[in-house]
């Protein structure tokens, strides 16, 4: 046909496709997408179910974050950035639902096709979609986005990046992109990356900026003052090209949203008590039930809403780097869990009121079921059996302690599985053979001083079997460099988890992190069993086999012992002014809601 095309390598210049004329066979245009089925919404909705369409716009939402920033440009690994930017500073082909497991509506894109086999994914440009300056988004700037993420962007662009086998210009507003792999997950994963105006990089280093360049992006809200580590305040374009879009409709009604930073978390509470905030969303249930009663609550000007959710609880706690030598055996990493008072410690900081993480995608449908594994999930896991940790088959749970502060039994059973990996306590200290004290780096950030109250309790707890460890606590910036290089021992770790897990459990536990500065694989995961359900769970063709695959990942996740898991956050507690208002409807990711500020409004009557 002479159709040129763009093969995805590292390093490549970027190649224009010429436009095709003809020679594909023509799949049905669709509106949306799902994982599995159709999408739940009909081509005509409205808006999305969560949303108000009739909310009005205006006022202003201000919340208050722990830490600092010294980078505006979430797209690269350089730096520290408000995280929120990722989500409410950028805009992609298509948007998720947050109503469904993994359902997505046509965004910058008005329509998507795809092959029967999901092979490849073709999308077409709404004509009115526009960059906040004004200029049109084309072609040209999703295939240059794309590009530029997936070779000098951040490590969680470069995974889908590298299953694109090309990327071709299909017409004036469309776009194709055929892949590598069998994995109809891509096909969803492909409209989700940032799409950035193109001639904006122009003689600039992408990978290097920060404060100096902040990106032009089509988004609703743009970044209109800022002061590194103080504040970021980003206004709602009121030239906003995609207010029509069903999508959008009943999103984005606050005319500002201000995050401002903090010290740590406690200076953040007392300025939502003194009103400098507007909003507070509070982990601790504990502190909820008992220090939330100050006078704007009492007298009403402060509302406590608390807003369920069905996804999984994901992983929070303690993470243990394999990749050192002190915690390569899976005996010692056992015995570090078991030194964890968790039921001491959850009565201490919650008063016992926030049940533990069992595992990743406990409390929901996806988590690994109590005793051995059956069916498909043992038929999955059988052929790595040799390879399986114990437990993984035969069935595992965390260990439970009587409560009280000597947690006698549990420190005897993690003695005992020091002794087995080949350590004793000599003259009062853990040693080797050699006579090597036992020890490691607890890294933490500034700021987190729940955490730091955690650690104080289990670090007394190690002493009691000759463990002294060394606690560094850093600022946001060097937290998260040292956390990039895998550069500490233990420190404090959250992933969430959603009820679609696919490609991006790689970049989770894959191998290729154990190497690869930047990953989420910070306990340095290296399991085929764990490569093998993530592909069976990507690749599967029906509900009854990704279930399978993702409670056969689970097992292996949680019995690989890596994280000391602490409580799980099962309710969104958001406490906020009465003006900020959010929907009745609460959808499948309730906690989506509590984050805000995606459907709230302001509503000063």
């Amino acid at each position: 046909m002479g159709l040129d095309f763009f093969r995805p390598a590292l390093g490549a210049g970027l190649l224009m496709a010429s436009i095709s004329i003809g020679g594909f066979a023509q799949a049905e245009a669709s509106h949306g997408i799902a994982m599995y089925g159709d999408p739940a919404l009909p081509p005509d909705f409205v808006s999305l179910p969560y949303a108000n369409p009739d909310a009005p716009k205006g006022g202003r939402i201000v919340m208050g974050e722990a830490g600092g920033f010294d980078s505006l440009n979430p797209f690269i690994r350089k730096g520290s950035v408000p995280w929120m930017l990722r989500f409410i500073a950028v805009e992609s082909l298509m948007g998720r639902s947050y109503d469904e497991p993994f359902g997505l509506y046509g965004l910058l894109a008005e329509s998507v096709e795809t092959a029967e086999d999901r092979s490849w994914a073709e999308f077409t440009l709404r004509e009115e979609a526009r960059f906040s300056d004004g200029t049109p988004v084309t072609v040209e700037d999703v295939m240059w986005s794309y590009e530029t993420l997936g070779t000098v962007g951040h490590p969680r662009y470069q995974g889908l990046w590298g299953k694109i086998e090309t990327m071709e210009q299909t017409g004036p507003r469309r776009i194709r992109f055929t892949f590598n792999t069998e994995d109809r997950e891509l096909a969803l994963l492909v409209g989700l990356r940032p799409v950035l105006k193109k001639a904006q990089w122009d003689g600039i280093d992408f990978a290097a900026s920060g404060l100096d360049t902040i990106p032009i992006t089509s988004a609703p809200y743009v970044i209109d003052d800022f002061e590194a580590g103080r504040f970021v305040s980003l206004k709602r374009n009121p030239d906003y090209w995609g207010a029509k879009v069903p999508f959008r409709r009943g999103t984005n009604n606050l005319d500002e949203i201000r995050i401002e930073f903090f010290g740590d978390g406690a200076v953040a509470f007392e300025a939502f008590k003194a009103g400098e905030l507007n909003t507070h969303r509070e982990f601790n249930a504990s502190k909820w039930a008992t220090q939330f009663n100050f006078p704007s609550v009492q007298n009403g000007d402060v509302i406590l809403s608390e807003i369920p959710h069905q996804r999984p609880t994901g992983i929070t706690g303690f993470v243990m780097n394999s990749r050192k030598d002190v915690f390569k055996d899976w005996r010692v990493r056992d015995a570090m869990i078991h030194a964890f008072n968790f039921e001491f410690i959850n009565e201490a900081m919650t008063g016992g009121a926030q049940p533990r993480i069992t595992s990743y995608f406990s409390n929901s449908v996806l988590g690994m079921r109590d005793g051995p594994a059956e069916g498909r999930v043992a038929e999955f896991l059988e052929p790595f059996a040799a390879d399986l940790l114990p437990g993984a088959l035969e069935g595992y749970s965390l260990p439970v302690s009587d409560g009280s502060e000597r947690n006698r039994a549990n420190i005897a059973k993690a003695m005992a599985l020091m002794e087995e990996a080949g350590w004793t306590i000599q003259d009062g200290v853990m040693k080797d053979s050699a006579g090597t004290p036992f020890t490691f780096e607890i890294l933490l950030r500034q700021g987190s001083s729940e955490n730091q109250a955690i650690i104080d309790i289990y670090v007394e707890a190690l002493t009691r079997l000759g463990i002294t460890p060394t606690i560094t606590t850093v600022d946001s910036a060097q937290y998260k460099e040292r956390t990039n290089a895998y550069d500490f021992g233990m420190a404090y770790y959250r992933r969430g988890l959603s009820l679609s897990p696919g490609n991006e459990q790689l970049l989770y536990w894959g191998a290729d992190g154990i190497d690869t500065p930047g990953t989420r694989n910070w306990m340095g995961v290296n399991s085929p069993a764990a490569e093998a359900m993530i592909n069976r769970l990507v690749n599967s063709e029906n509900n009854e086999d990704f279930i399978a695959a993702t409670r056969a990942l689970d097992r292996i996740l949680t019995t690989g012992r890596y994280v000391i898991p602490i409580y799980q956050f099962n309710v969104g507690r958001v406490a906020h002014v009465k003006e900020l208002k959010y929907p009745e409807r609460i959808p499948m990711y309730g906690d989506w809601i509590g984050w805000q500020p995606d459907v709230w409004w302001y509503d000063e009557n």
